[in-house]
């Protein structure tokens, strides 16, 4: 066994009463009246004390009392030097207690000092003190010697199994309090997560949305600065307004997707597919996604269809859903490329947050997003864990 076995205390947690069950908590009240009522009745029910000798034992009984409890509390506190000297001083009174004829009280303050420093003090110091009062109950003790023996080594065992009872109990508590630190640390980071998924919705969709009305909105005011016919500004306004709706809307959905709130995501590209002229495919057996997969597929398909409106008007659009085996896969095609006219303006309405939006929504789920040239066309692919 290690030197550090020998010196160091039992924790704290197994030296204070704390963490005790209620049964365990009865057990040693009942231990400790019983020891009282014996050490109370064997003291003066023999009728040896009486007058001023029995109230002089009556207060040395109380004496004991306290300086048990103060055993308790400096061995609490870790403090050998004190804790030594009240044993010594317990062992000692054992003796005063055969001096004055009361062999029952020396025996019990003998063993209880025994098995008290078993349970309570650094292992080296309590088999010296174990073994110190064992010895003062052997060498006064009337009975055989293999009685006394067994009864020493009885006592020394008991206060040894009470340690490691205490010990484990005060280990318990430790990994209740280390499960409890954990669990609160578990609930916050999964609180800075939800808030960080909040953020990821709220500026995916209103960073789209009001930097495309602001552009209109400056084109706006900039063609009146300028004195532009008032159906050109009408309309700029007009496509200000449609975006805000839009905005609304998809902030509407962000909020009913951050509450679990959504409709199936084959239901939701098939109105989005209908609304965009787009033509949807799907393979696989279909099933629910989580949350957050359901979330990536709907702005993945959001962004990339309006990336197709925006760039490339007129082509044909493609949605294609795979559900595969461990993987949920969406695949954006443009079939070509389209008209060109207006490139510029409808492109200057994003947010240019995009592709790197989707990129990092995919990669934060364990998943990966691929755009690039396609026949002539644009696709975009996105695969999640689902």
């Amino acid at each position: 066994m290690a030197w550090e076995a020998w010196t160091s205390w039992p924790s704290r947690e197994a030296l204070s009463r704390e963490g005790a069950g209620r049964t365990r908590a009865r057990i040693g009240v009942a231990v400790r009246v019983a020891v009282a009522v014996a050490l109370v009745s064997a003291t003066f029910g023999t009728g040896r004390f009486t007058g001023w000798a029995a109230l002089g034992m009556a207060l040395a009984l109380v004496v004991v009392g306290f300086a048990l409890h103060a055993f308790h509390r400096v061995t609490l506190e870790h403090r050998l030097p004190a804790a030594l000297g009240q044993l010594a001083v317990f062992i000692a009174a054992g003796f005063g207690a055969r001096v004055v004829d009361a062999p029952v009280m020396a025996t019990i303050l003998w063993c209880g000092v025994a098995v008290t420093a078993m349970q309570r003090l650094p292992l080296a110091a309590a088999v010296s003190g174990c073994l110190a009062a064992l010895g003062c109950y052997a060498a006064v003790s009337r009975d055989g010697w293999l009685a006394t023996g067994a009864t020493a080594v009885g006592l020394a065992l008991l206060g040894y199994l009470l340690r490691l009872d205490a010990e484990a109990r005060g280990t318990a508590q430790r990994l209740l309090a280390q499960e409890r630190v954990a669990r609160s640390a578990e609930a916050e980071t999964a609180a800075l997560a939800e808030r960080a998924r909040i953020a990821r919705e709220i500026h995916d969709v209103l960073a789209h949305s009001l930097s495309a009305q602001l552009v209109h909105l400056e084109a706006a005011r900039l063609m009146l600065d300028s004195g532009t016919a008032p159906e050109q500004v009408r309309e700029r306004v007009v496509a200000a307004r449609r975006m805000a709706l839009e905005g609304l809307t998809e902030t509407r959905q962000a909020l009913s997707a951050l509450r679990g709130e959504f409709t199936p995501v084959g239901e939701f590209l098939a109105a989005l597919a209908a609304a965009e002229g787009a033509r949807l495919e799907v393979e696989g057996v279909a099933r629910p996604l989580a949350a957050d997969a359901g979330l990536a597929v709907r702005r993945t398909a959001q962004e990339a269809v309006t990336n197709v409106r925006k760039h490339a008007a007129g082509a044909g659009c493609v949605l294609r859903l795979r559900y595969l085996e461990h993987m949920v896969e969406l695949e954006v095609r443009n079939t070509r490329t389209g008209r060109r006219e207006g490139l510029s303006e409808l492109a200057a309405s994003g947010s240019g947050y995009g592709l790197l939006g989707m990129r990092e929504r995919a990669e934060l789920l364990g998943g990966t997003l691929e755009s690039g040239p396609d026949e002539g066309g644009w696709r975009v692919r996105l695969r999640v864990p689902a």
